[in-house]
């Protein structure tokens, strides 16, 4: 269910905010409207935006996904100020900075330090203000001598540099930042990144929209999925990234066509028949066209003993079961194993590993096992998201998918992890230990 109550300590409140564009069929129609002083109609109106109501609250991080159309640029541009609605309040409390289409708001014919001033000031900042910030803003932007030359000379990942740091250089209370970071090289993206936690810590309310899920699972305290204009799902991050994601997989493998069926299959992968697992420990969303469904996982020791936690260079075996409600041409069980910030960390399923498994038809069940080699991870909980799709690997349909159906902590490692995953390395040294003559003769001698 969409949340749209109304909050006190809201800094942005829409209420009914809609926004249409005029459609032209040909360029003479628009003239012939204006002629006629609108008295005729020879467009068409087309509703980026109907009837939006929603608050962001002060100091939250607010996310808006949904596909290219879905009206998320047009709802951040009403936000900043540069469109008004066609309908309904929009009331915001506080200074905004913006961070929306490559270059918005910057002269092209200007230096890229005149745009500094000129956008500073535009945001209400003093000339003494932008003299003591400007140091600042041309040291996180790394532009280098192009600060004085003509924007019109910047690519894109410079512009988007010199727009951040003017943004984020200005005290802003709410935070706008559309899909522009997108353009920038990972260097700087995890720069930015790292400055929108830094805001977040500080209290700034931040207006976040991206097509990277991993991204708004990180940082989103709330996220709004827009569709077609309209407000989709509205609430907590986790769950309506979930519903985004099963939505967009459905969406994706109904254009996808099957394949001929896979001739070569496996008969069986073991001479003892697995035992079949009947308990999902956890359903955070389930999707998929239910003609087969997952009925079990597990996560095994090697011993075939249920595994309580995980630990690190050690091997695990993911045990799933499935059955088939109607024929299964090609059958494909998988899962996804994601980090504590919802992220998908790693994945696989039988195809992938080169087992093609038999047809299936209504009542037959299938148990896979896949034994894990875990490597030294972080110590944090990672979930496991069992699937069953029939198809191929670019070619399928899902039948049912289990968002986090188990979740294992990972134990701490006997040595300190550096980052997220240590990659098994060997080192040699290739060089001897050598000394000048002009050294001391007793390092001389203990060389």
């Amino acid at each position: 269910m969409v949340d749209l109550q109304i909050v006190p300590d809201a800094v942005a409140e829409f209420r009914g905010i809609s926004k249409s564009y005029p459609i032209y069929r040909k360029p003479v129609d628009r003239l012939r409207e204006l002629l006629t002083f609108n008295r005729f109609s020879f467009h068409q109106d087309f509703w980026a935006l109907r009837d939006i109501t929603f608050d962001v609250r002060r100091g939250e991080t607010f996310c808006i996904i949904g596909e290219n159309g879905s009206g998320k640029s047009t709802l951040l541009q009403i936000l900043a100020g540069i469109l008004a609605p066609t309908s309904g309040d929009l009331n915001v409390k506080g200074r905004v900075a913006a961070l929306l289409e490559l270059g918005s708001g910057f002269n092209p014919e200007f230096s890229g330090r005149d745009n500094v001033y000129l956008n500073a000031s535009i945001l209400g900042l003093s000339r003494r203000e932008i003299d003591a910030r400007y140091p600042s803003i041309e040291q996180f932007a790394e532009i280098g001598s192009f600060i004085d030359q003509p924007v019109k000379t910047y690519s894109s990942g410079m512009a988007v540099r010199l727009a951040f740091a003017v943004a984020i250089h200005v005290d802003p209370e709410i935070l706008l930042v559309d899909e522009a970071l997108a353009v920038g090289d990972i260097y700087f993206r995890q720069r930015c990144m790292r400055k929108v936690h830094e805001l977040r810590s500080q209290g700034v309310t931040i207006v976040f929209v991206s097509h990277s899920m991993g991204d708004v699972k990180a940082i989103g305290d709330r996220t709004m999925w827009l569709d077609r204009g309209q407000v989709c799902e509205l609430g907590v991050t986790d769950q309506v990234v979930t519903k985004y994601l099963g939505a967009m997989a459905e969406k994706d493998t109904s254009y996808l066509e099957l394949k001929e069926p896979v001739r070569r299959t496996v008969e069986s992968v073991s001479n003892q028949a697995p035992e079949i697992v009947s308990t999902i420990p956890n359903v955070d969303h389930r999707h998929g066209d239910g003609r087969a469904e997952v009925i079990g996982v597990a996560i095994l020791n090697e011993d075939g003993h249920r595994q309580p936690y995980l630990q690190s260079d050690s091997r695990v075996i993911v045990r799933i079961s499935v059955r088939a409600k109607d024929r299964i041409a090609n059958p494909n069980v998988g899962f996804m194993m994601r980090n504590h910030l919802g992220v998908d960390f790693a994945g696989t399923n039988t195809l992938r590993e080169g087992i093609e498994l038999a047809p299936m038809i209504p009542g037959d069940t299938t148990t896979v096992d896949f034994h894990v080699d875990i490597p030294t991870l972080y110590p944090a909980h990672f979930s496991f998201s069992p699937a069953i799709a029939d198809g191929n690997l670019h070619h399928y349909k899902m039948c049912d998918w289990i968002d986090n159906a188990i979740t294992l902590q990972m134990g701490a490692p006997d040595q300190p992890i550096y980052g997220y995953i240590h990659l098994p390395c060997r080192v040699e040294v290739n060089a001897r230990l050598h000394r000048t003559e002009d050294q001391p003769a007793e390092a001389k001698r203990l060389g």
